[in-house]
């Protein structure tokens, strides 16, 4: 009963003082204290990341519109190729440490998923490839694999 009381009385006083606001130039804080950034507009990372946009009066294709991934992936496939890699990674033998699988990446980790040598001899796990590790090995058969790092300055540039 007392406990009932004193959250009645509690929640009382606050309804008391509680008084909607409008949101005015006096009472708001600025989200941000820093000023405005541009992106890496005009850079090397973003050439070729937009396209050239319809021309007055037409609507667009996806060529002239698209950008960013989707953008790189229609190229791809304008010159005939995969942008995005989703064969399987090739195993051709057991994974050691002086004779890794190696696994390529643009990016400082990359995904991968190992089912064993040879292939499906386990269920898939899936372990995370680092740049900066000198191996990684599967924890259920042991296959080693070592990161072919294949990115650059562009590519860690595009991360937010």
């Amino acid at each position: 009963m007392f406990t009932s009381n004193l959250r009645r009385a509690t929640v009382t006083n606050v309804l008391k003082g509680f008084h909607l606001k409008i949101a005015t130039p006096t009472n708001v804080r600025a989200f941000s204290v820093y000023g405005a950034r541009k992106s890496s507009e005009g850079s090397e990372v973003s050439k070729g990341l937009f396209g050239p946009g319809a021309k007055p009066g037409t609507v667009p294709t996806d060529y002239e519109q698209a950008t960013g991934l989707e953008r790189a992936e229609l190229l791809s496939k304008l010159e005939g190729k995969e942008y995005f890699d989703l064969d399987p990674l090739p195993v051709p033998h057991f994974g050691t440490k002086k004779d890794p699988i190696f696994v390529k990446s643009l990016y400082n980790t990359r995904i991968i998923g190992c089912t064993g040598f040879p292939a499906d001899s386990h269920d898939p796990l899936w372990l995370v490839i680092d740049r900066n590790h000198e191996i990684d090995r599967c924890p259920e058969c042991g296959c080693v694999f070592k990161m072919d790092y294949l990115g650059g300055p562009e590519t860690e540039a595009h991360h937010h």
